[in-house]
């Protein structure tokens, strides 16, 4: 990635890498809490059951976040927004570490969820904004490749951490970390000022224009459908490991794997999609994890259920970059300031139905008929993503 460095304009350490750095500092924090969250939850909350349907909770407040956020963002300077939630998040963080009543624990999940649709949007618009549109798909990848390198080293980091410590030290850390991203990309000065004369304040009227574009909707739908399989990954696996007799310290060996496909490969199939288009970067993307669930369903043992899930998220590397490339290529002028807001809302809709059709479902069933849902899940995404169009980003 030479180019990160490449000079131009007279100017050496182009806008990207320094958002590429920013990215990585603060995702190493959000890999530490993540790693750790469901565990920590479960210490508040006692079953596997009410930690699917309090996290379901949390992205119910988090998809109506991003609507109401819109007028904010239409009017602010992005800049501005994205450092304020990242100092904000790391205090709250530090906050974690030190509460133990279960209110002010509720209060703070909440508060931490409406920041974190602030930070999403402000920067997903920030970086679309330096990049042009041929490069789009491309810079999109650099950007997930520099997050999913935080998941790659931020779950042994944690899972170590937690084993030695205990869990409100990775709070502490995530913090510390959050804080120099913070200081980080204040002195990058790097400054999007971009803002709408009309703003949109009609939370009804945000919610039925989006929605009744085609595209939008079929954009919005497989963008979710990632992050649909990340709810099994990131909340549900981690309890499976446990309750399967590994210690805390194999979630961060489980994590730290899972994420070297979605490292290594974003990149080059970002590159790749703008030049053969998205439509069947999409379809490959979502057969894998569908074939690779259903298997783990007829299997028993623990090691192999594992290994497949880490081989499915190279499916996970030829989407979650794409997708979201694919939504601003097919919108017009000022649209992403309106509308790209709304369409985060995908990552909370598909974390909330996941979480809580899964939490649903292991009130009744064993935990394997999980791997049968998601699979299921995956092949409907893969059937609808036949439905895209297929933009060729290096013709235009």
């Amino acid at each position: 990635m030479g180019f990160l460095i490449k000079k131009q304009k007279g100017v050496i350490f182009t806008g990207i890498a320094k958002l590429s750095v920013v990215t990585l500092i603060s995702s190493l924090a959000f890999a530490f809490t993540d790693t750790i969250w469901a565990v920590y939850l479960k210490d508040f909350l006692v079953s596997d059951s009410k930690v699917g349907f309090f996290s379901a909770f949390l992205t119910l407040i988090s998809f109506i976040s991003f609507f109401l956020i819109i007028p904010l963002i239409e009017r602010s300077n992005k800049s501005k927004l994205y450092s304020s939630s990242l100092l904000l998040i790391a205090i709250s963080f530090f906050l974690f570490s030190i509460n133990k009543k279960f209110l002010f624990f509720v209060f703070l999940a909440i508060f931490v969820s409406v920041l974190q649709t602030i930070r999403i949007t402000s920067f997903g618009i920030i970086v679309e904004d330096k990049s042009s549109k041929k490069r789009l798909s491309r810079n999109e990848g650099i950007m997930y490749s520099f997050t999913n390198f935080a998941w790659v080293i931020g779950p042994l980091i944690a899972g170590t951490i937690s084993s030695f410590y205990g869990i409100n030290s990775v709070f502490i850390l995530s913090s510390v970390v959050l804080i120099f991203s913070y200081v980080f990309f204040r002195k990058t000065h790097i400054i999007d000022n971009k803002k709408s004369k009309k703003i949109d304040s009609n939370l009804l009227k945000n919610f039925k224009d989006f929605f009744k574009s085609k595209d939008r909707l079929i954009a919005y739908v497989l963008g979710g459908g990632v992050n649909y399989w990340w709810s099994l990954i990131y909340l549900f696996i981690p309890l499976f490991i446990i309750e399967n007799g590994l210690g805390i310290e194999w979630i961060g060996y489980f994590f730290f794997a899972i994420a070297i496909p979605t490292t290594i490969l974003p990149y080059k199939f970002g590159k790749l999609a703008g030049r053969i288009g998205f439509k069947k970067m999409f379809r490959i993307g979502f057969f894998i994890p569908f074939l690779l669930a259903l298997i783990c369903f007829f299997v028993g043992n623990v090691y192999i259920v594992l290994a497949l899930l880490i081989l499915a998220s190279v499916g996970l590397a030829m989407l979650e970059s794409t997708t979201e490339a694919y939504f601003f290529d097919i919108l017009k002028g000022k649209e992403d300031l309106r509308f790209y807001g709304p369409y985060n809302t995908t990552i909370d809709a598909n974390h909330f139905v996941g979480r809580a059709i899964s939490a649903v479902i292991l009130l009744f069933l064993p935990f394997k008929f999980l791997f049968l849902f998601f699979s299921l899940s995956m092949f409907i995404f893969f059937v609808i993503s036949s439905k895209t169009r297929n933009i060729v980003e290096m013709r235009r």
